[in-house]
């Protein structure tokens, strides 16, 4: 199933192909934590634009269907965070078959906010006109639950792989810059993103292409 390791500059050349075709197409950057699934969706939404025209590709974040922090703290699974049973998992998989379909005038996305660590509601527009739209997040290809109903409904799903180390790095800096001091960031991301990341691993056999990042 697996297509041979892609380069992001050939991953970009085939986000710009299938946004080309003239109907809505959605693709899903899946990955572990810290692997770049937001900059390649960010990277790939840009370069669709520039080459099609403003307004050709969105990027909805998977991220915007974290249970709040109020919600995590009831449900005893704060200090868990990003694991998978701190999302929505129907509502996201019923937002994806929304945007499958494409049959409304606007699709209102939730998106993220890492400065207060909380999902903002109603925060990204998806007119019915967009032709690409990119979600990126660490499950598109879990096979669990709500989850294995992805499969089914991205036109491709792309799996980002890093070395090990980099990506800890990343995320090592990811968590200071939003607060925690390195002791703390470090622990978070090898002992909590690292369980997460362990989860996602296996799941890149699933992929449409491994796109190193």
């Amino acid at each position: 199933m697996n297509h041979p390791d892609s380069s992001v500059d050939q991953a970009v050349e085939r986000a710009v192909e299938l946004a080309s075709v003239g109907r809505r197409v959605v693709l899903g950057i899946a990955g572990a934590p810290g692997a770049g699934k937001s900059t390649l969706a960010r990277r790939v939404v840009t370069a669709v634009d520039e080459r099609l025209g403003s307004g050709t590709a969105v990027q909805v974040p998977m991220d915007g269907f974290h249970l709040s922090n109020a919600a995590l703290d009831a449900l005893g699974r704060h200090d868990r965070k990003g694991a998978v049973d701190t999302f929505d998992a129907d509502g996201y998989v019923a937002l994806v078959r929304r945007l499958v379909a494409a049959d409304e005038d606007v699709v209102w996305a939730p998106d993220f906010d890492r400065r207060t660590d909380e999902p903002v509601a109603g925060s990204i527009a998806v007119p019915r006109a967009t032709t690409l739209v990119v979600s990126e997040g660490n499950y598109l290809l879990d096979d669990s639950g709500p989850w294995a109903a992805l499969g089914g409904l991205f036109t491709e799903t792309w799996f980002c792989a890093v070395d090990d180390g980099v990506r800890v790095d990343r995320l090592v800096g990811r968590h200071m810059r939003h607060g925690r001091d390195h002791d703390a960031a470090r622990a978070w991301a090898v002992e909590v993103d690292g369980v997460n990341a362990a989860r996602v691993a296996p799941t890149v056999i699933r992929a449409s292409r491994t796109v190193r990042t």
